[in-house]
């Protein structure tokens, strides 16, 4: 039952009676760095603080409300503060966002209830891209638990505890205040473990409005998540004697590398080795680097495919990537999974997926790197570095259809948008690509000119990224607020298209709303693109893709945003791109594509093809716009 404002009244004067009972036993630094109103919700936003967390994503409600007093206390200190999301799920995806671009943890809350249930499919996506997320939810108070209470979501209601369960890395109730520090730190712990991923931390509206329990003592929180550089000297010797200079090496590079792919391009060249990216590492090498020949995987390109086929190639060596479906080419023996294989990783959950390997390295990445670069440099000496900044934009991989990459015709041909999007943006624009046909399009065409070459450097997370393994429609648009809140002076390109736009398209008031530099492009065709084409491409009935003609510029206009309709690369090329990158919000760019351009999806439907297909008919394993049946 809600209380009145005089049960609220007394209510608060008793905590304050019991913090007054309570401050004495506090160490004065402890009082300095905490609030007045010290509760529970205060002890977790103190616990933000020191891990310098700028942020927490969420929708406020009523049994979440301590946590937003916390925050509101929070902000007026300079702590963290609230960022008011239109859904739930785009809290989440805003706060993947906001995690991948800074390292840091990503943090959101959500009420009881439905606002619990919204989190889940950004909770999934977490999990299945290894995103490290804190997620806090409400519950009804402990002693309403089994009376059917207003949106009770406890485990004789609608079990959200439960829900979590399988989407997280640890998931937990706190039913007493006692417990709150030492299931937080198991949690952030877990969050940042091998492998990474969001924690679940659900507290009843009753514990989470008690105050905090004092102890002398507080966990060492940076401590405890301090990343240990873990290298085995054995493996690191056996690593050094398979690459050699003169050795025929190929380095397939995924998301997992970000931090070491300064060393491991000064390795790369020292080995004269050719460079490939999954799709998710896609935006960690610069897409003109003399050795790069391309993406290897879902949307990639035939220039990975061949260097893989290379009968004289002695070692494939595989970096940060778990090697799935997409990155792995549909899990491709003859290209990838074989006994030319070399896996390094930090994450020995990934070793599973390749056991054909002749090595598995396990350790920090970047300390492996270092160090192998140290050792061959001891016994080879220094290999003279190409200048970091080519003079030339030359690509040294084929796109499937280069015509349409520079055809200026009417209707934008999506290849040419993606070539226009490069050229006009600068070149630090960080690009994300929404699930769908957006991010085909995007692995195969887009190729923004990165000037970074060699030498050390922290990519985090690269210029360009997409949501490859859960693969949820509208994750771009909610994960543009995150990182563009990280990093408010640097441009961000979110690719997306009129369905993910229609499914999440209201978080654009979020961007709005704080003044950020966003740019949406809306691939306008009027469908469910990617759908459709794979409908057609396999031959299945054609249902369920229309959409309705939408005019999402004077949806844009609506909310408050710039925006602009574009036909042709000429319009495109009329935008004044200096100020919509200065502008104080963002900018939708509403793109009317050639809807016949079919996008580069052949691996995906080949894969699918194979469910029904006889164990004995093989494939090739070619990096098409069609699966072979069709051609």
């Amino acid at each position: 039952m809600a209380k009145s404002s005089e049960d609220l009244h007394s209510s608060s004067t008793l905590d304050m009676d019991n913090q007054s009972r309570t401050q004495a036993q506090v160490p004065v630094s402890r009082i300095d760095e905490l609030t007045p109103q010290l509760d529970l919700a205060d002890l977790l936003l103190h616990y933000l603080s020191l891990l310098q967390i700028d942020f927490v994503f969420g929708i406020p409600g009523g049994a979440i409300e301590p946590m937003y007093n916390a925050l509101a206390r929070s902000e007026r200190q300079a702590g963290p503060r609230a960022i008011i999301a239109r859904h739930e799920t785009g809290a989440v995806f805003m706060a993947d966002g906001y995690a991948s671009r800074t390292g840091k943890l990503g943090v959101c809350c959500a009420t009881t209830g439905p606002g619990t249930t919204n989190l889940i499919t950004g909770v999934a996506s977490a999990y299945a891209n290894q995103i490290p997320l804190l997620i806090i939810t409400a519950q009804t108070p402990l002693s309403s638990f089994g009376k059917g209470a207003f949106q009770e979501s406890s485990c004789t209601g609608i079990n959200t505890v439960a829900m979590f369960e399988y989407c997280t890395r640890y998931n937990t109730l706190i039913s007493h205040p006692e417990q709150f520090e030492r299931k937080l730190a198991a949690a952030l712990m877990k969050a940042f473990a091998s492998p990474p991923g969001p924690v679940h931390l659900s507290i009843p509206l009753d514990v989470f409005r008690s105050p905090a329990p004092i102890r002398n003592e507080i966990f060492d929180i940076k401590r405890l998540l301090h990343k240990k550089s873990l290298l085995d000297r054995e493996d690191l010797d056996a690593l050094f004697k398979e690459l050699q200079p003169g050795k025929n090496t190929v380095f397939v590079i995924g998301e997992g590398a970000s931090e070491a792919i300064g060393a491991i391009l000064t390795t790369a060249h020292m080995l004269d080795a050719i460079l490939l990216t999954t799709p998710h590492g896609k935006g960690l090498i610069s897409p003109y680097h003399p050795q790069f020949r391309g993406v290897v995987g879902f949307a990639g390109h035939q220039n990975a495919v061949n260097s893989l086929r290379n009968e004289q190639l002695e070692n494939i060596v595989c970096i940060g990537t778990a090697l799935s479906e997409w990155a792995s080419n549909g899990w491709d023996s003859e290209l990838l999974l074989n006994p030319r294989l070399i896996h390094i990783d930090e994450q020995e959950a990934n070793f599973t997926y390749t056991p054909m390997a002749k090595l598995h390295i396990r350790g920090r990445i970047l300390t492996i790197f270092e160090q192998l670069y140290k050792k061959l440099t001891q016994s080879h000496g220094v290999p003279h570095l190409p200048h970091p900044e080519p003079s030339t934009r030359e690509r040294h991989f084929m796109l499937d259809n280069e015509a349409a990459f520079m055809d200026t015709s009417k209707p934008i041909k999506p290849q040419r948008l993606m070539h226009d999007l490069a050229e006009l943006f600068p070149p630090h624009t960080r690009y994300l690509a929404d699930t769908g046909a957006s991010f085909a399009w995007a692995i195969h065409y887009l190729h923004p000119y990165d000037r970074r070459m060699v030498g050390n450097r922290d990519a985090r997370g690269g210029l360009f990224r997409a949501c490859l393994e859960f693969a949820s429609m509208g994750w771009a648009i909610g994960c543009a607020v995150g990182v563009a809140l990280a990093a408010p002076a640097q441009p961000v390109v979110c690719i997306t298209g009129d369905g993910s736009m229609l499914m999440s398209g209201q978080e654009l008031t979020v961007a709005v709303q704080h003044g950020l530099p966003v740019i949406f492009v809306v691939l306008n065709d009027s469908a469910l693109g990617m759908v459709k084409q794979g409908q057609k491409l396999s031959h299945a009935e054609a249902i369920g893709t229309a959409l309705p003609q939408v005019d999402f510029a004077a949806m844009a206009a609506a909310m408050g945003a710039a925006n602009y309709r574009i036909e042709t690369s000429e319009d495109l090329h009329k935008l004044p791109i200096e100020q919509i990158c200065r502008r104080k919000g963002p900018t939708l760019l509403d793109v009317y594509i050639d809807v016949d351009e079919v996008a580069p999806i052949g691996a995906r439907i080949k894969q699918l093809s194979r469910v029904d297909k006889p164990a004995n008919q093989g494939d090739d394993g070619e990096a098409s716009d069609q699966p072979k049946e069709l051609k």
